[in-house]
């Protein structure tokens, strides 16, 4: 094996390492959005909900 074939072996890895990372990473920050979103949504679910049930209560 000459030098150019170990710099190419350790090149394939290293891509393989940082793309696992950078993969890793963005399927995070992806469950993290969709959490954030949904509970965004019940959460205005929540205060609609709230505000009606009061509203009612308040008239009577």
């Amino acid at each position: 094996m000459n030098k150019g074939t170990i710099w190419t072996i350790l090149g394939v890895i290293a891509a393989i390492v940082i793309a696992w990372f950078l993969v890793d990473v963005l399927f995070s920050l992806l469950w993290f959005i969709g959490k954030l979103v949904i509970v965004a949504i019940f959460a205005v679910i929540v205060f609609f909900v709230l505000r009606s049930v009061f509203s009612r209560s308040s008239s009577d």
